[in-house]
């Protein structure tokens, strides 16, 4: 006789925790369990107790406990308990609050509901050889298959009346700084998990660079950011942040490497850089290299692709922009799959190369590839703004709140230093039409200095 111990200890104490989590955190999972899980599977006592008075607060209102119910619950309703217990559950709770998504989710939802299943058809299995004797086929069928029933999907969308509770939840987005605290503002903090944003700027106007500074102001948080780079070689974008760590310009870095190094050390925060040549990575090599990482135990909380325009389509296309497009849904699905912040850049068309702002209109290629975007801003700078270090910020797309607003920047790309002031009142149409007047104003000063100087020429030969 098997005498095997009916529990989830073989599966271990974290395993434990993280099902316990999920039965509270995902209310059509919790449906599953409920069918088939004995509270005595669970080895420790505060899980026990914890996960019966979820089950217990289903039965009596019909509904899913969200946190604060349980906060309240685990606060009055544990007089039975002994002190111990009571703490661990309520710290139990505490931690499941602050806890990060639990990136092993679908292997303890299968495994768990894999054992529990069996133990049901087992029971069912022992109740048939007692009803083999005087019930029916039927009878004997029915136990069979009403076991075999218990625990299975029955996930048919989202319910809006068995739901209601959900919608009124904050959402964990776990926000990463853009380091601009007027962009953060209008972004509730920054890019969140599952969210993607795009760079738009023409060549050389310094997306690459923003990227660069995007990475690097999560790195300052203690995030792990992963930076794939397609154009420039790794040790390039590693210099670049060196220099926006630190603020040594890139070109004084080897004079002062100790200092450098004495001061990138000092961050929390994780840097992966990993190169590929332009063309030969597609998302799923970069989902190949994610899923990797995971394998090690690297939580990656930022992902920065140098750029998307860059990436090989997993398929050949009639026409690029059906690749381009293509690219950027996947990009968001991995954005979604691993659940971190995707930042990423694209390239405009020709008239976005002097253009003082910047608009949609201007995006290289393919105008529907950012329609999957949750933030999208465009970077315009001018020759004279690249000689100022100055240039302008225009939000085009943002789902967390405000767009439509033109920043000036400060950008010195020596140093990967960017700021971004006070959004002008200006609009697009008033900007252009004032950097229009300047222009021939210039025109018109140079055509008068020639004028000049020609009669000056004049003179001098008649003379």
């Amino acid at each position: 006789m098997n005498d095997e111990k009916v529990d989830f200890s073989k599966f271990g104490k974290s395993f434990q925790d993280k099902l316990a989590h999920l039965i509270l955190q995902e209310r059509t999972f919790c449906d599953q369990m409920q069918e088939v899980l004995a509270i005595g599977f669970f080895e420790l006592k505060y899980l026990q107790v914890f996960v019966q008075k979820i089950f217990a607060y289903r039965e009596k209102y019909e509904t899913h406990p969200t946190y604060e119910i349980m906060t309240t619950i685990l606060r009055s309703e544990l007089e039975d308990e002994n002190e111990a217990v009571r703490k661990q559950t309520r710290d139990f709770l505490a931690r499941s609050l602050v806890s990060k998504e639990i990136q092993e989710a679908e292997y303890i939802k299968d495994v768990s509901l894999d054992f529990c299943k069996k133990q049901k058809l087992k029971e069912a299995m022992i109740k048939s050889v007692d009803l083999l004797q005087h019930s029916s086929f039927d009878e004997i069928s029915s136990v069979i298959n009403d076991a075999i029933k218990l625990g299975s999907d029955n996930d048919f969308g989202y319910e809006y009346i068995t739901d209601f509770e959900q919608r009124y939840v904050p959402k964990m987005r776990h926000p990463v700084t853009t380091g601009w605290k007027l962009i953060d503002d209008i972004t509730n903090g920054g890019l969140g998990n599952s969210e993607l944003g795009v760079v738009i700027a023409p060549t050389g106007a310094g997306k690459s660079m923003v990227l660069v500074h995007l990475g690097a102001q999560a790195v300052k948080e203690g995030k792990t950011v992963v930076h794939y780079t397609l154009e420039l070689q790794d040790m390039s974008i590693g210099l670049r942040y060196d220099s926006c760590l630190t603020g040594v310009a890139i070109n004084d870095l080897p004079i002062f490497k100790e200092q450098v190094y004495d001061k990138v050390t000092d961050f929390d925060g994780t840097l992966i850089i990993k190169e590929y040549p332009s063309k030969t990575a597609s998302t799923s090599t970069i989902k190949t290299h994610l899923e990797k990482l995971r394998t090690r135990g690297i939580d990656v909380d930022m992902v920065i692709v140098d750029y998307a325009d860059l990436l090989r389509p997993k398929r050949v296309e009639r026409e690029k922009r059906h690749e381009l497009e293509s690219l950027y849904e996947e990009l968001r699905g991995l954005a979604q799959e691993f659940k971190c912040v995707f930042w990423t850049a694209s390239q405009t068309n020709r008239s976005g190369l002097n253009a003082e702002v910047i608009t949609m209109e201007a995006i290289s290629e393919a105008f529907n590839k950012c329609f999957v975007a949750d933030f999208i801003c465009t970077v315009s700078r001018t020759i004279e703004d690249k000689a100022a270090n100055t240039g302008r910020m225009f939000v085009a797309k943002n789902r967390q709140g405000y767009d439509g607003m033109i920043y000036p920047m400060f950008m010195d790309t020596s140093n990967v230093k960017i700021k971004v002031f006070e959004p002008t009142n200006e609009t697009i149409e008033e900007i252009n039409v004032k950097a229009a007047d300047q222009q021939m104003s210039k025109i018109k000063k140079k055509y008068m200095s020639w004028k000049e100087e020609g009669k000056g020429d004049a003179q001098r030969t008649a003379s």
